[in-house]
């Protein structure tokens, strides 16, 4: 009696607290827990009875903290850990450690130690919520997923999911440097404190963890890319470690970027030749250090002889030689190896675009079965829109990963509003045709295609300092939209977009509808003011804020953004075809068809795959320099329409927020208008022709926009 009177009075004072919508910064992300409202309390009551958990590990107890903190903060009380399944409790564990579990007898073959099963059963004769799994860490996922239930308001009175994930790697790159300064990164410094690690362990750490748990995310790359050898010395090694100790409860890895060149470096050699004994050596004793101090350490990312990165290439070994000499010094301690196939020669290429495909088909099934091979989207480098890589359809034999771009390196940095859910569902969808239709690029990083051992899929990540993690508010969508799309890559993405919509704002149906419409038209709206028509690369030099497709004076042709574009007094675009660099032969005969062939290849790659004249008439009748024209016009009042709605929206969300949003929204308006007007008057020198009925003339001269110069942009 007592306890039900003050679960009462506890749940009426929350609701008071519920009031007004309450200043928020955004560093809770999707994991508020904010109350449920009170028509849809009685639905959900029962849950606040008692957690009944088997076992103790690290692990559990984050489960069962969780599910506390979430139901707490949903429903106003806290359920209490009992002994027994009281009518309304929730069993969770495994049925090697709960015999209340075992007894029920469910289907958990096929989940893995990730996935888990929740179920709506009776446990002598009382109704229970059993989230089941065959490993603890299967567990915490399936209280995260119940969690997210009532976050977004769902039915569970009759529970029956199963889920595990379609991707074994589900990992963040974070493209950190040792002084904290982050590559293409728009959030503040890096997360990782190297200075006070390994004695200090900032807390956020642990806030980090949890929220890559809740998505499914189970690995981190620590350091960028383009790597420190230091990274792998002692000092480093020891740092590391102390992350991985945070994590592990997570189910989260670490893994480590290697420069090729370490043994070279800090190991005194005087060659990295990835066939030569003592470098083979060195890396495998390096291996030793690494597993010593972290058991479960997951493995190296590897970026070789691209951008001036040292290689195999400098020794006139193969990608496959270089791979497999650390995949052999991880092997026994089942480390992987991702070796990224993002990759320019010294010498220009006559197409970037072909040069993975390239260097890679010729391998394909020569690499060690602990290697993965890591593939951007596309073939040139993270841009507002383009094809699927070729490799996609070309290595049957190799484990390939996709790479994604979380952080908004060519799409706005955080300032501009571009849901990235759409772009990696785009990817994603894609028939290679490899193996005839329904030959995706979901099935093939999945293995389900050509039975890859081993898959994976890695996105750049956007975490930084700041406050609200991601350096916008709408940018914690992205983050969000990958995790749940690297479980399931055939999650499409409005609704993952409704999901985060209502986890981070508002259940209302006012609120949920037009903003999920707003992320939806993001992306494209960006497509249209930066690159429409598949026109890429278009950016300013080195830092690739703001456009600059005048550029034509860098070391490398392949840097110039004259090189993509193409524009003459004849047309504007870069011929792939047969008839151009061939770039369409990389593709299964399919799809070089559909590309190839002007009249068939969609509209928003035309440009990308064909040179074609200012006169051309395109679906909607109009000239291609018209059309042009207006989808340029089109991106810029794409972005009005999303400042308005998003002025509409006020009464949902809390002012500090709602204010900051806005205000990039006018950032965002002001640059989709620069981005137009700076483009339209650099390639209507080419075209020689008026712009159309209702298009206005650019507010300045073309040499006003090619004299403005941002050396201090960030994430440079």
């Amino acid at each position: 009696m007592f306890r039900t009177l003050l679960r009462a009075l506890l749940v009426l004072a929350f609701l008071a607290l519920a009031g007004p919508v309450r200043a928020e910064d955004g560093y809770d992300l999707w994991l508020r827990y904010r109350p449920v409202e009170a028509s849809l309390q009685a639905q959900y009551r029962p849950m606040t009875t008692a957690i009944v958990a088997g076992g103790d590990s690290p692990t559990m107890r984050i489960a069962v903290a969780e599910l506390r903190r979430g139901l707490g903060g949903l429903l106003g009380a806290e359920p209490v850990s009992g002994p027994s399944a009281d009518a309304g409790a929730i069993l969770i564990g495994t049925p090697t450690r709960m015999p209340a579990i075992a007894a029920l007898r469910l289907p958990l073959e096929g989940l893995g130690r990730e996935g888990y099963l929740i179920r709506s059963a009776r446990i002598e004769g009382k109704p229970v919520t059993v989230i089941a799994a065959n490993d603890d860490i299967g567990a915490l996922h399936g209280a995260f997923h119940l969690l997210r239930l009532i976050q977004t308001r769902q039915p569970i009175e009759a529970l029956d999911i199963r889920s595990a994930p379609g991707v074994q790697l589900r990992l963040l790159n974070h493209w950190d440097n040792l002084d904290r300064s982050v590559e293409r990164g728009y959030a503040g410094q890096s997360i990782w404190d190297w200075w006070k690690l390994p004695d200090f362990k900032d807390p956020r750490y642990i806030d980090y963890a949890r929220a890559n748990a809740s998505i499914g995310i189970n690995g981190t790359v620590l350091n960028n890319v383009n790597a420190k050898a230091d990274s792998l010395t002692a000092p480093y090694i020891a740092k590391a470690a102390a992350l991985a100790d945070v994590f592990r409860p997570y189910g989260i890895r670490v893994y480590l970027s290697a420069r090729f060149s370490a043994p070279i470096e800090i190991g005194g050699l005087e060659t990295a030749d990835p066939l030569d004994p003592q470098v083979r050596a060195w890396w495998k004793a390096k291996a030793d250090e690494i597993y010593r101090a972290i058991p479960d350490f997951g493995g190296f990312l590897v970026k070789a002889n691209s951008e001036g990165q040292p290689g195999p290439q400098d020794y006139r070994r193969s990608h496959a030689d270089g791979a497999d000499m650390l995949a052999d010094a991880v092997a026994p301690h089942r480390g992987v190896v991702m070796w990224r196939a993002f990759v320019y020669s010294h010498e220009t290429p006559d197409d970037r675009a072909r040069q993975a495909y390239s260097e890679f088909k010729p391998f394909d099934g020569r690499f060690a079965d602990n290697v993965i091979v890591q593939v951007k989207n596309g073939a040139i480098d993270f841009q507002p829109r383009e094809p699927f890589h070729p490799l996609f359809g070309a290595m049957p034999k190799t484990p390939l990963m996709m790479e994604f771009q979380i952080t908004k390196e060519y799409l706005g940095f955080a300032t501009h509003l571009a849901y990235l859910g759409t772009l990696f569902e785009e990817a994603l969808s894609a028939d290679t045709q490899a193996k005839g239709n329904g030959s995706t690029v979901a099935r093939v990083i999945d293995g389900s295609l050509h039975g890859y051992r081993l898959t994976g899929m890695a996105g750049v990540a956007n975490i930084g300092s700041d406050r609200n993690w991601s350096g916008s508010h709408f940018d914690q969508a992205n983050w969000y939209a990958f995790g749940r799309m690297a479980w399931d890559p055939d999650m499409k993405a409005r609704p993952i977009a409704e999901e985060w919509a209502r986890m981070t704002f508002s259940n209302e149906a006012g609120f949920v509808a037009p903003a999920v419409d707003m992320m939806m038209a993001s992306r494209e709206t960006v497509v249209d003011y930066m690159t429409p028509l598949g026109l890429h690369h278009l950016m300013a030099s080195g830092h690739h804020y703001g456009p600059g497709p005048w550029v034509d004076d860098l070391e490398r042709a392949d840097w110039n953004p004259v090189y993509y574009h193409r524009a003459d007094g004849a047309g504007i675009g870069f011929d792939r075809t047969k008839a151009g660099s061939d770039a369409v032969s990389q593709y299964a005969p399919p799809v070089a068809r559909m590309f190839g062939d002007i009249a068939t290849v969609p509209e928003r790659d035309l440009l990308w795959f064909h040179h074609v004249g200012w006169d051309h008439r395109m679906a909607s009748g109009r000239t291609l320099w018209d059309e042009l024209v207006m989808r340029y016009g089109r991106g810029v009042r794409g972005v009005e329409s999303m400042q308005q709605r998003w002025a509409g929206l006020a009464s949902f969300v809390d002012a500090e927020r709602h204010a900051e949003i806005a205000a990039f929204l006018a950032i965002q308006h002001n640059e989709a208008r620069w981005w137009r007007d700076a483009s339209v008057a650099y390639f209507q020198t080419f075209s020689k022709r008026p712009l159309p009925a209702g298009e206005v003339a650019p507010e300045h001269p073309l040499q006003w926009y090619k004299a403005l110069r941002f050396p201090y942009a960030p994430g440079h």
